[in-house]
């Protein structure tokens, strides 16, 4: 039996451990065949992505800050000079300072809320501008997002303006990128318990509510949004652009 990804190549950006939702991505694709390119943001996380990504069988590791244009084309151009081009992309990044997270959205500092946009939000559309190149026979660009996007998450602040600004650029960048048969979407995954959600105020609270309220009773498993990057990197999910495709355990159709 073939599998999904087999023949296709995905760069993943924002694997920092094992505990990322890039990790589990990165686990499910090459399961399904595909080869990884997979980055680091610095030196500090250089050997860390290295072993991990020789777990998952990555073929090649390179360095990418995304909040620098000249690494994001220092990344772009080593991948042209190794006549790779890619059939899928997945942007798993974002940051605000924890000052901001850990106080009310309205004391929001004027350099959290842009710092927490171009890392976030902004990051993704130079990402796709960067990336769309080397795509010429189409292909799959997704990003992750949170319910925080739309509905107020206590604590969740600064990121959850940040988040909305991500998937309204999402939508943006499905319709310019459209003509090139490039999908863009979004996944909007349940809280999980990442290195990363350890910087948000009650986060165990959150954790808890969405396992007691959501219909099935559970919090989300990181495989199952591997398994959903690897459907909307297939052909199985050749018709589907512009979408948040939620992976909550059916926690976002609760009103109470």
């Amino acid at each position: 039996m073939s599998k999904l990804l087999e023949g296709k190549t995905a760069l993943i950006l924002g694997l920092a451990n094992k505990w990322s939702i890039a990790y589990a991505i990165g686990q499910a694709m090459s399961r399904e065949g595909a080869k990884l390119i997979l980055t680091y943001q610095n030196e500090r996380q250089q050997k860390t992505v290295q072993d991990l990504g020789a777990e998952i069988g990555a073929a090649k590791i390179l360095a990418c800050d995304v909040t620098s244009d000249a690494e994001i084309a220092a990344l772009t151009a080593a991948l042209k000079a190794d006549d790779i081009t890619l059939d899928a992309v997945v942007h798993s990044i974002a940051f605000a300072n924890k000052e901001d997270l850990s106080r009310p959205f309205v004391e929001t500092s004027r350099a959290g809320f842009l710092l927490a946009q171009d890392v976030s939000a902004y990051s993704f559309v130079a990402v796709c501008n960067a990336v769309a190149p080397l795509m010429p026979n189409g292909g799959s660009i997704m990003t992750l997002s949170y319910l925080g996007s739309t509905r107020v998450c206590p604590n969740y602040n600064v990121m959850g303006v940040a988040k909305a600004a991500l998937e309204a650029s999402m939508k943006y960048l499905a319709y310019d990128l459209g003509p090139q048969n490039i999908r863009v979407n979004a996944i909007s995954a349940g809280p999980i318990k990442t290195a990363s959600a350890r910087g948000i105020k009650d986060f165990t609270a959150m954790h808890e509510t969405v396992a007691a309220h959501s219909p099935l009773k559970r919090v989300t498993d990181p495989a199952e949004v591997g398994d959903s990057a690897v459907f909307l990197a297939s052909h199985l999910g050749r018709g589907v652009t512009g979408n948040v495709l939620y992976v909550d355990a059916g926690f976002q159709i609760m009103a109470m």
